[in-house]
């Protein structure tokens, strides 16, 4: 008999070089002409405008100084674009990390802040280069959802009191429910002024997104409402009042202050941080892709964001990550590729570096504003009510992450909705494998251009000494308790047991262990097991679990195993 050894051509793993190549040089391989240099200057100007308020609302929200998120910005933004995997990305400070900063910045200081932001940068290089972005794509949409609803609520909570212009007995508290206690009681030093600031920053962007969605509605919305304090002369504090208003330079790179046991004390927010900005930043390049049909190097795009919060810690700047608000608003603008991003940066520079001192103007109530808008925009409103009909287990994890997220802690919600969405994934597996017996079994594709066209043969299913079990589905400890049940009866009535797992994607460790134990009762029984359309890697998985000869053999389909059998009966 001729026998044709099927070989596979595993594909080759890619070099690191490919691994590792910056989106940047992609382009400039292409061919970067000077339409394409026009393309990103405008699509990096629009960014820039829109990032210039943001940033610095995002910067004061996570309790430090405006003038942090536009070095954020400027630094960190410029190394993701330069150095990411992504054609698209935008980099800089982003609202998913307000609470975390926040909370950060209060127990540790700027001080524990930077170094947390250095050592976070770190984790994500080594992410990066042990190639584990591609496992971020695990973490369920649940819990996305959940978060970033999670992460709207607190941003919002933290900003009433400037919406309102409140003025708070003593410190503002962390916790939801005592925040909204001590607002509450504050409600009567309500400030008029800016109340309104904040009601007319939020109608223009809400307005020019309907009628004038082309327009930088955030730097319109702020820049008018600066107009109207300065000139009525109301009482709404400024940028200028609280802060003294923002340098127009960048300060020179210094190390944060480093000792152990301050990295000690911070390595929870570091992680934190990587974690954080690792999910955030690779669902931005998912979002970039989506909207263009290309394609980012995920672990690639983790090393850009390592260097570039490593650099943002160095000139003074929080968290950095790929911000998906900026990006997508990147990609509407028209631009070409990476450059668009670099550009943005250095406009933010010059923005700086012209008019730091108009920002002293910025009424905070109207930066206030524009984070309400932000958070309004975060909820995602539609995917929230789909996932809390689309069944009780997303719903479950949806809300687990939510309240966990809102009452307790970000990482904490992050976890739990993690380990419940892979108990679901898990008990939905388990419950998708089928063990079927004595069923017609679909006989081998004729050469007559037919697929399974021919009569079907009742004796090939069964005889009266031969029974033929088939599992269908992911064959895992989640499983096997089910499988395990139904192959303890194989020895009961036959003398020849046929196992076929041809329908098998997957073995575990746990599978196999149940295999082994059917094959030792079966063995004690005088029963022949034969395991039929196993493949390679299934083989393997079981026979360093023992189960190999005497105990059963192998055979490439079902009809092998009767062949097999019949050779038995013949010799006996």
């Amino acid at each position: 008999m001729d026998r044709t050894r099927r070989v596979v051509h595993q594909p080759a793993r890619p070099a690191f070089s490919e691994l590792f190549t910056p989106k940047l040089v992609t382009v400039l391989r292409e061919g970067y002409t000077l339409r394409h240099f026009k393309a990103d200057a405008i699509a990096g100007l629009t960014v820039a405008i829109v990032a210039l308020p943001l940033s610095m609302a995002i910067a004061i929200a996570s309790g430090v100084t405006p003038e942090r998120g536009l070095f954020t910005a400027i630094v960190g933004g410029f190394i993701v674009s330069a150095l990411g995997g992504s054609r698209f990305q935008i980099g800089g400070p982003a609202g998913a990390f307000i609470v975390l900063v926040a909370a950060t910045v209060q127990r540790e200081g700027i001080d524990g802040l930077l170094l947390a932001t250095m050592m976070s940068g770190i984790f994500l290089l080594a992410i990066g280069y042990l190639r584990l972005g591609t496992y971020i794509k695990f973490i369920p949409y649940p819990v996305t959802v959940g978060f970033t609803a999670g992460i709207a609520i607190i941003i919002f909570s933290g900003q009433i009191v400037e919406l309102f212009g409140l003025k708070l007995a003593g410190n503002e508290p962390g916790p939801l429910l005592p925040k909204l206690v001590a607002i509450g009681e504050a409600a009567g030093t309500i400030n008029i002024s800016a109340t309104l600031v904040a009601m007319l920053t939020i109608a223009i962007i809400v307005g020019l997104k309907r009628w004038r969605p082309g327009w930088p509605g955030m730097l319109i919305a702020v820049g008018l409402a600066s107009l109207v304090v300065a000139l009525l002369a109301l009482p709404a504090e400024t940028i200028g009042t609280r802060y003294g208003g923002i340098p127009r330079n960048l300060p020179f790179p210094a190390l944060p202050a480093l000792s152990l046991d301050k990295a000690i004390a911070v390595l929870p927010d570091a992680v934190a941080f990587a974690l954080l900005g690792a999910i955030e930043s690779l669902l931005s390049a998912v979002v970039a892709d989506g909207m263009t049909g290309r394609r980012h190097r995920s672990n690639c795009e983790l090393v850009a964001q390592g260097f570039a919060n490593i650099a943002s810690a160095l000139f003074g700047g929080i968290c950095a990550t790929g911000t998906i608000a900026r990006t997508a608003t990147n990609v509407r603008s028209g631009a070409h590729g990476p450059v668009s991003g670099m550009l943005h940066s250095l406009f933010l520079l010059v923005f700086m570096l012209v008019a730091a001192p108009l920002a002293s103007y910025i009424p905070l109530a109207a930066l206030a504003g524009v984070l309400a808008v932000v958070c309004w925009n975060m909820f995602e409103k539609q995917a929230f009510a789909t996932l809390l009909r689309a069944s009780r287990g997303d719903a479950l994890v949806l809300m687990a992450t939510f309240l966990i997220v809102v009452f307790r802690d970000l990482t904490e919600g992050i976890i739990v909705g993690f380990a419940l969405g892979s108990i679901l994934f898990i008990d939905r597996m388990a419950k998708s494998i089928a063990v079927e017996t004595d069923l017609p079994l679909v006989q081998d594709d004729v050469a007559d251009g037919s697929n399974g066209g021919g009569a079907y043969d009742s004796s090939e299913a069964s005889d009266a000494d031969t029974v033929v079990y088939r599992i269908s589905g992911a064959f895992f400890f989640g499983a096997a308790s089910t499988v395990g049940t139904v192959l303890d009866r194989i020895a009961d009535q036959r003398k020849n047991f046929i196992l076929d797992c041809s329908a098998v994607p997957f073995f575990d460790s746990t599978a196999a262990n149940v295999i082994e134990g059917a094959a030792h009762k079966a063995r004690r029984a005088g029963v022949r097991f034969i395991i039929a359309g196993a493949s390679q890697q299934t083989r393997r998985m079981l026979i360093k679990h023992g189960v190999k000869r005497p105990l059963v053999t192998f055979a490439a389909s079902i009809r092998d195993a009767r062949a097999q059998l019949a050779r038995k009966t013949e010799a006996e």
